[in-house]
């Protein structure tokens, strides 16, 4: 590689001459760079070339540079130039010399960088047929795309799994960052210990038992980028020992499936009841993994009931299965206290994950996996050659959150809105779509809306409200068989959008699909709609918090 430095040629640094706006064609230079006319069109090959007038212009700012810089600027600014496609390929270069004249510069920092960036493939140049660009280099796109999972131009986004991000404690996380930084060690920057730094472990596997009632071991608790790189390691440690399947609930989250198959593994759809998962169809299926949401089950909402709890430790016992456990919205049950953690009857067969996605945010990638002793050391070597572990600070900022108490005040922080977030959904519910029957409301920020059967068809129903710009995600898209009937069954989040939001939401909702054709049993009065076999003069709601359901039912 040419060296950068000054070159001895250089003159003084200062503003480069003004060049001329055209200059008559020249003989070729002693580089066998051609000077350029105006009607220069093709290569030695019959390539037709795009004009180079323009080139020195964008280079005059690199021939600014200070003289010890100015030849990698120049060769930056050339390389910029070709990579955006200002130069694009085909493009004719002036001969060095000529170049070196407009820009003001030595000659041979001009030959340097041609010679340097044909080297690289930029450029390519031939004994008498100039300097050209070259077409191997495709210009970079412009502009970034936007992959996140967004709903674009919608005015209301009702699909589950998004938190208030606005309930990020910045001003905490910003006090704890300061004080994080000042005293960490120089040692905690270097390449972590693929588990996770020791004390954020500790203060996780404390706050976990206190809060989750996990047995917590720190030596086998490891910090990871979410749930779902959690599911990914469990996933390919799995395959490697020679597991071809795992079963999963249905309903159940869509993601498992697609972060399965990326380890090489399949999913077995496994039904629920009221209970939880299905033992019978479980044991029947010779799965030996199983992945599960006891606490919270997504996306009924349902909390595994104490016998269904012990079926399943049962069957893992009896078949040394293993019972992969996401503590899916732990933390937030609103009418009494959460459910404590399937992993604290059994830490032996049951590998218990969780994460800050929801109670702080989910750009921050932390989360945790808790691994029995017999998968910790496969759990750890995965790790190391997946990613080498996670961003120190970061992690040393959590840890010192949850032990100065900063955690705890959030989670009640987040459980006030929330709970209000839910009076709000069941409320307008209640109001525009009288008749519906809610469940999944005792926990997590969502729940499950079975509309009247006057509201469908489904798919009509969604076509009306995609068109109107609300966001929605029906139950069939978490099921394994889609969509029954014509049944609308919608899950609705609302964690992350105000009361007053969440009110007029619900009502656009309303007005968007109230004129659906298959509401044969309304008839319209103006502006007003009257139901033949349901006449609303006012509501009443009944809800049994333990099932965590809701109907909201017309009186006359």
């Amino acid at each position: 590689m040419t060296s950068s430095g000054t070159n001895p040629t250089d003159p003084p640094p200062g503003p480069p001459p003004a060049s001329p706006p055209g200059r008559p064609p020249g003989p070729a230079s002693r580089d066998g760079s051609a000077d350029i006319s105006a009607d220069d069109s093709a290569d030695g090959n019959g390539n037709s070339g795009g004009s180079a007038s323009a080139a020195w212009e964008l280079l005059l700012p690199a021939a600014s540079a200070p003289a010890r810089r100015r030849g990698r600027a120049l060769r930056s600014a050339l390389r910029d130039a070709v990579r955006s496609g200002r130069l694009p390929a085909g493009t004719r270069l002036p001969a060095s010399r000529e170049l070196a004249a407009d820009l003001g510069v030595s000659r041979g920092l001009v030959t340097e960088a041609y010679e340097q960036l044909t080297a690289e493939s930029y450029l390519r140049a031939g004994r008498g047929s100039g300097t050209w660009v070259s077409g191997a280099v495709r210009p970079a796109a412009r502009g970034v795309r936007d992959l996140s999972p967004r709903a674009p131009g919608a005015q209301v986004d009702f699909r589950p799994g998004t938190p208030d991000l606005a309930l990020f404690p910045r001003t905490a996380w910003a006090a704890t960052h300061r004080t994080v930084l000042g005293r960490l060690p120089h040692s905690s920057l270097g390449y972590p210990d693929p588990r996770g730094l020791p004390e954020l472990r500790v203060a996780l596997a404390s706050l976990l038992t206190r809060r989750r009632g996990v047995v917590a071991d720190p030596e086998r608790l490891v910090v990871c980028s979410g749930v779902a790189q959690a599911t990914t390691l469990l996933g390919f440690v799995l395959r490697e020992r020679g597991a071809v399947s795992v079963g999963v609930e249905d309903p159940g989250s869509p993601e498992h499936a697609s972060l399965f198959a990326s380890t090489g593994l399949t999913t077995v759809p496994l039904p629920l009841d009221d209970g939880g998962l299905a033992v019978g169809p479980l044991a029947r299926s010779g799965v030996r993994a199983v992945v599960t949401t006891p606490a919270h089950q997504f996306p009924t909402g349902i909390a595994y009931s104490s016998e269904r709890r012990g079926e399943l430790l049962d069957w893992a016992r009896r078949t040394d299965g293993v019972i992969m456990e996401d503590d899916y919205d732990g933390d937030f049950r609103y009418d009494r206290a959460p459910v404590g953690a399937l992993q604290g009857l059994d830490p032996e067969h049951v590998v218990y994950t969780g994460s800050v996605s929801k109670s702080l945010a989910p750009g921050l990638r932390l989360g945790w996996l808790i691994a029995p002793a017999s998968m910790t050391d496969d759990i750890v070597a995965r790790k190391r050659t997946m990613d080498l572990g996670n961003p120190s600070v970061d992690q040393a900022v959590l840890a010192d959150f949850v032990t100065g108490g900063g955690y705890d005040r959030q989670l009640r922080r987040c459980q006030r809105a929330y709970r209000e977030r839910r009076d709000a959904m069941t409320g307008a519910l209640d109001a525009h779509f009288p008749g519906t029957e809610v469940s999944g409301i005792a926990a997590g920020l969502h729940i499950i809306a079975r509309l009247p059967e006057r509201f469908g068809p489904q798919d009509e129903f969604l076509r009306r409200a995609s068109a109107a710009g609300i966001a929605l995600r029906p139950l069939s898209d978490c099921t394994a068989g889609g969509a029954e009937d014509g049944t609308v069954r919608l899950v609705l989040g609302y964690a992350h959008l105000a009361p007053a939001s969440i009110g007029n939401g619900v009502r656009l909702l309303a007005e968007a699909t109230r004129d659906t054709p298959d509401h044969t049993t309304e008839r319209s009065t103006g502006h007003r709609t009257d139901h033949t076999t349901e006449r609303s003069t006012g509501h009443r709601t009944e809800r049994d918090t333990d099932r965590g359901t809701s109907t909201a039912r017309s009186t006359t």
